[in-house]
């Protein structure tokens, strides 16, 4: 985590980093401790319990200041200097939304298992809400910050993802995508997500479509 948050505010951005630490019970408050008042750009918040990364984002959301935010988790799956890529679409005021594509860019180390479930969510959600997207759980994700706060987000583990997608979809805001860099983490490395979540994916998606 130490890692991630230091190449973030290392990169030549005009960048404020909010940093959820989601109730964690390993040393991430003592890292946060070690880092807090070191640059005038970091923000730490804390939550008194562990709920899930949909509730982490809703959380860290209430901090956000800038124009445009972009989700990253801690664990260095995705390169942050890939911000630049992501960034980039908003030069033109008109994006509202863009996606970091792992089907567009390079993969190394997703489960067979892994690359079909995210096909058929991406599949799905551009079936139920006319998208035309290639990467729907993708963790880079980009949006204007004024669109995000308006979207009422009720996520609380990884339903964000396919919450999200229906919901800017469904308003018929086009998703911009851009290719990038991926390079997943083993069951035993902390990879958290499991076919659980995969069940939570669809009912999210259809219940965006049918019931709300």
């Amino acid at each position: 985590m130490r890692e991630c948050v230091e190449r973030t505010i290392s990169l030549p951005l005009d960048l404020e980093v909010v940093v959820v630490n989601d109730g964690s019970t390993d040393h991430t408050a003592e890292i946060l401790a070690s880092l807090d008042g070191h640059n005038p750009r970091l923000r730490m918040i804390h939550a008194e319990r562990n709920s899930g990364k949909g509730a982490a984002i809703r959380l860290g959301l209430q901090h956000v200041t800038g124009d445009v935010v972009i989700i990253q988790d801690a664990d260095l799956e995705y390169d942050c200097r890939e911000y630049f890529k992501m960034l980039q679409p908003f030069e033109t005021p008109e994006t509202q939304v863009v996606y970091g594509s792992r089907f567009l860019g390079s993969i190394e180390q997703m489960r067979f298992l892994n690359r079909v479930a995210n096909r058929l969510f991406t599949l799905m959600a551009n079936i139920l809400f006319r998208g035309h997207i290639t990467d729907e759980a993708t963790c880079y994700k980009a949006f204007r910050t004024a669109l995000l706060k308006k979207l009422n987000l009720q996520c609380r583990r990884f339903e964000f993802c396919p919450e999200v997608t229906a919901k800017v979809l469904r308003s018929g805001i086009p998703i911009k995508e851009v290719p990038i860099t991926y390079k997943g983490r083993t069951h035993e490395e902390g990879k958290k997500i499991g076919w659980r979540d995969g069940w939570m994916v669809i009912y999210t998606l259809l219940r965006y479509r049918l019931f709300e």
